[in-house]
């Protein structure tokens, strides 16, 4: 591989950091939002709803427009809106009239940029000439993990030593990486996707095509086994390890994070040695094992232990589907890693639906919730299995 694309893949690795932190920093606000701008927690909760919701949306629209304008020009203004988000994220509530309305400016223009993020980095990263693009994908997704992380760690050291009140400075911190990013995506080469001489398949296309169908269930179940419990960590860390609120942040959704990435990082590194068949059929079996721990086990020391497992067990689910997707539909294009982002994004948000639906139908008990949320994995093992059959004839 030539030298230039060692950069290009170092951008990409920090676009997803980007993304990281796009979807995390402003979650870990939303108590100081309520008690400074008064802002009912029914209408803080719509800024979550408000960012993915807009992220699935920006994943279908953008096949329409990221051919015609280009992968570079759609990864400026991508950086673009991330860093001019977080910058409006710091003066709009202040300068609105109403501060609610300030936030989903803000939210609106980041989101935009973290839903362009999503269906961009990973073409770049398959469009790049390395030997092991499954390697390449794998370690790419690690790095929405550790980016993950540092948001939640170093925005809380920040908050301890400088007071949560100077919590605009932070923010303007932060957009300074897609800033940073964007001037380097200005001068790294970007290699062409499609083959010279060949054209992405349409959606047209793709729907007829019985593997695109299979791949997309892949991709639902992959987002929804992660969130499925990544969004419960803190709660199990709370109960099982009789923590506080701050440490049951700190140590549920960031030793999930820490072990999905570590999950996807081993895989980055050792993956040519390595079947990615099974190595996902191991980690789907291991992500039912940690359900059932979960859901099934007394005691709640277990329970947060079965939250770390499936951390592990999920990491190269979603990276392995979309290796799997290029490599049995290598015309997919842009239509196709936007509409897998797009199933993604859906599990990432029916996940965690699921589990809350059936834990209020049974008298808020989450385990049972969690237990009914092992539909996910055991799908997406089914996935593997219909895949190697079409794949065989």
């Amino acid at each position: 591989m030539e030298q230039g694309y060692n950069k290009t893949l170092i951008a990409c690795f920090t676009g997803y950091v980007v993304q990281a932190i796009v979807n995390n920093f402003v979650p870990l606000l939303f108590l100081t939002f309520h008690s400074t701008y008064g802002i009912p927690m029914t209408q803080i909760t719509l800024l979550i709803t408000f960012n993915f919701g807009l992220q699935l949306l920006v994943d279908l629209l953008s096949v329409t427009f990221v051919d015609k304008i280009g992968y570079r020009a759609s990864m400026i203004i991508a950086h673009i809106c991330a860093a001019v988000g977080f910058v409006l994220l710091t003066t709009l509530p202040d300068a609105c009239g109403n501060a609610f309305v300030g936030l989903l400016i803000a939210v609106t223009v980041y989101a935009v940029g973290g839903g362009l993020l999503e269906v961009l980095v990973s073409p770049v990263v398959e469009a790049c000439p390395t030997k092991n693009k499954e390697k390449a994908m794998s370690m790419l997704h690690s790095f929405y993990c550790w980016g993950h992380v540092a948001v939640v760690l170093i925005s809380t050291i920040f908050f301890k030593l400088f007071g949560i009140e100077n919590w605009k400075i932070m923010a303007l911190i932060w957009a300074i990486v897609p800033f940073v990013n964007m001037i380097v995506f200005t001068r790294v080469p970007i290699a062409s996707l499609i083959e010279e001489g060949e054209t992405g398949m349409t959606i047209g296309e793709l729907c007829r095509k019985k593997i695109f169908w299979v791949l997309m269930l892949m991709m639902v179940c992959a987002g929804a086994s992660e969130q499925a419990v990544s969004q419960w960590a803190s709660t199990f860390a709370e109960s099982g390890l009789g923590v506080s609120k701050t440490m049951g942040d700190l140590a549920g959704p960031m030793l999930f994070a820490v072990l999905m990435g570590s999950a996807r990082a081993f895989y980055g590194k050792y993956g040519d040695k390595i079947d990615l068949d099974k190595f996902m059929t191991g980690s789907s079996l291991l992500c039912i094992v940690s359900y059932l721990c979960i859901s099934l086990v007394p005691n709640p020391v277990i329970g947060f232990a079965g939250c770390a497992l499936c951390g592990l067990s999920v990491g190269i689910m979603w990276p392995g589907s979309f290796s799997k997707a290029t490599a049995s539909l290598p015309r997919g294009g842009t239509a196709m890693f936007a509409l897998l982002a797009l199933a993604g994004d859906v599990g990432c948000s029916g996940g965690p639906t699921v589990v809350g639906m059936v834990s209020g139908a049974v008298n808020d008990n989450l385990k049972m919730g969690i237990l009914a949320g092992m539909v996910f994995p055991v799908l997406l093992l089914a996935g593997i299995y219909m895949c190697k059959l079409l794949k065989n004839r």
